[in-house]
């Protein structure tokens, strides 16, 4: 994921291990976030800026309609209205997000509503569904005492279940390896309203199948992650691969943090820099300065200035995976050691030197890997993962002007569908791999 702003560019230490019952306990539960702000007890709140964007024009209520999933939020608004309790509503608000969830998934994958308008693999329905049902937990007025920390409980609950973050399942079955693959929410969304994300499109294609490589069958099971900075901040991504890190009989074989990225061509991005770079996110919010750890989950300390990819880029790279030319990335931007000035660093970082870009940039894609791969170096460093970033999703010629164009075009499909096989044949090569 690269903002407008990004440039187009192609040592362990001791770890810090909490107790386990501590570790689980930690990722069980749900944290609010900067970006879903609570009322005060009774009171309706504002519309965050990414909610308030559902009421800007017709783009996200046409996207709904098509989808036929224009339904989602006042069926739930009112569902919500009839809750009797605070813990109706937390279970409600779980359940919700899930069916959400599945729905979007069966949609992409043709169990759902195949009679739709809007392509199936169109992943742009579940986002601004989801943020009309944040919406109405953010405006919804309770018959019942409910204070700010229970509503940020809500909102927190039903963005981990609407995103797949708290149904990842895999077996303990030695005879299938396991795959964890996440994508992202659309973004940019000022400049064109109408963007989709590729890698999210991925993520609920991708969800629950199994793929067949010459090795034997791999489980994929996926989440997909908000482009903002707080909830990152607050350990979303750590809290949610937490459970599929740690050894065990389903710990993943494999993960694969996926984003978008530049025009025509994937990236396997080498190195992940610990350094945020300050790119507006979905709510306009800024953030710079080095990428922050949460306290309570596994990680290695001190905190290291990069990390790198642990997946068979080689042979991701050699098995003509599909017709995007798949590159291994190298670039960084470091300051020296002993400088004060960044440079760039084509074949990498060099010793003792300071993060300021990892391979993949310093938005939150870099960020979503250095976070995935700093918590596999305190868990199992030889566990294969890294970042893939996308090409860019486009709209086909003569549909490019946000404010005349149309929502959809046989172009913007196709190129999709391409992203989303490509992206599953790279995640079988990777598996494929002898560990």
């Amino acid at each position: 994921m690269r903002p407008p702003t990004e440039p187009r560019t192609g040592p362990r230490t001791r770890t810090r291990l909490y107790a386990l019952s501590t570790v689980l306990l930690a990722c069980a539960l749900t944290f609010p976030t900067a970006s879903a702000a609570p009322a005060a007890s009774g009171a309706a709140a504002e519309p965050t800026v990414e909610e308030a964007r559902l009421s800007a024009g017709p783009v996200p209520g046409e996207i709904l309609r098509r989808a036929g999933f224009d339904d989602v939020a006042p069926e739930f608004a009112r569902a919500l209205a009839d809750t009797a309790t605070a813990e109706e509503a937390r279970e409600l608000a779980g359940r919700a997000g899930r069916e959400l969830w599945r729905r979007a998934v069966d949609r992409a994958q043709g169990r759902g509503d195949q009679a739709a308008e809007l392509s199936p693999d169109d992943d742009r329905p579940l986002y601004w569904a989801r943020l009309g049902m944040t919406r109405a937990v953010r405006q919804w007025q309770p018959a019942f005492p409910l204070d700010a920390a229970g509503r940020a409980d809500l909102l927190a609950r039903l963005e981990r279940a609407s995103r797949g973050q708290d149904s990842l399942d895999f077996p303990a079955d030695d005879g299938v390896r396991r795959a964890v693959v996440t994508g992202f929410d659309p973004f940019q969304l000022d400049g064109d309203i109408r963007r989709s994300n590729p890698s999210g499109a991925a993520a609920l294609a991708l969800d629950g199948t199994v793929l067949t490589t010459p090795s034997g069958p791999v489980r994929v099971e996926t989440a997909v992650f908000p482009v903002r900075w707080a909830d990152f901040a607050e350990g979303t991504v750590e809290r949610t691969l937490l459970p599929h890190f740690t050894p065990g009989p389903r710990q993943a074989d494999l993960f694969l943090t996926v984003s978008q990225g530049r025009p025509g061509q994937f990236d396997l991005e080498r190195f992940n820099g610990a350094w945020r770079g300050g790119a507006l996110d979905n709510v306009r919010e800024s953030d710079t300065g080095t990428v922050p750890v949460p306290g309570d989950v596994p990680t290695v300390d001190p905190q290291p200035q990069w990390t790198v990819t642990t997946l068979p880029y080689r042979r991701i790279i050699e098995a003509g995976t599909g017709p995007f030319p798949v590159f291994d990335n190298t670039f960084v931007r470091e300051i020296p050691a002993g400088a004060t000035t960044p440079v760039p660093r084509p074949d990498g970082p060099t010793p003792g030197s300071t993060a300021r870009e990892g391979s993949g940039g310093d938005y939150l894609s870099n960020e979503i890997a250095y976070r995935a791969t700093l918590l596999r170096d305190a868990l199992d460093p030889a566990l294969p993962g890294g970042h893939l970033h996308t090409p860019v999703l486009e709209f086909g010629p003569g549909n490019t002007f946000p404010d005349t164009g149309e929502i959809t075009d046989e172009v913007f499909v196709r190129n999709r569908l391409d992203i989303t096989a490509q992206v599953r044949e790279v995640v079988g090569a990777a598996a494929d791999a002898p560990r």
